[in-house]
């Protein structure tokens, strides 16, 4: 069996951001996100949203792909929906999702942010980053972690990167 800690922290909203998560349901729909959650053996250390989206933090074994989960988790929870709910309106989740990985250490700073969310949307104190879907994929905007297009280049910068910390008073410097 491996040894593994990974969090995330997981939002994604309603279709078209529909204001749909009324607080008459979202008891009921967040109950049901936990135990469809759980069947995966996926841990909730917290679940919350606002009117059109919903925020969890969570563990995810390395077994199961992210996107797999959260395709699993809102389409059993918008047909359960559909089906237990008597509404005129039919409930969608809008395509994609925002993920974001979590250290330990970050895990009850993102459980208190999750916790508060109405708190911070009242406020107008949300992180955007931390609001942020999308069906597309859209992958890191860490333009240090993509493939650089001549190597050539790309081994003169860290060659002068490496220069210019070797003159700073540093331990770490050589």
């Amino acid at each position: 069996m491996p040894f593994w800690r990974l969090y995330y922290h997981l939002v994604w909203a309603t279709k078209n951001r529909e204001h749909i998560i009324l607080p008459e349901i979202e008891d009921r729909l967040y109950a049901y996100i936990v135990k469809k959650a759980a069947e995966m053996d996926i841990y909730v250390y917290v679940i919350n949203g606002w009117y059109d989206h919903v925020h969890l933090i969570a563990t995810i074994p390395p077994k199961y792909a992210i996107a797999d989960v959260i395709k699993r988790i809102k389409g059993s929870s918008a047909h359960e929906f559909n089906r237990a709910c008597e509404r005129n309106e039919h409930f969608v989740w809008q395509r994609g999702y925002g993920v974001f990985s979590l250290g330990e250490r970050q895990r009850s700073t993102a459980e208190a942010y999750v916790f508060n969310q109405k708190q911070h949307h009242q406020q107008q104190t949300i992180n955007a980053w931390l609001e942020h879907t999308t069906e597309y994929d859209e992958g890191s905007d860490d333009t240090n972690t993509a493939p650089h297009p001549n190597p050539a280049r790309l081994r003169e910068q860290q060659q002068r990167i490496r220069h210019g910390v070797s003159h700073h008073s540093s331990k770490w410097a050589r």
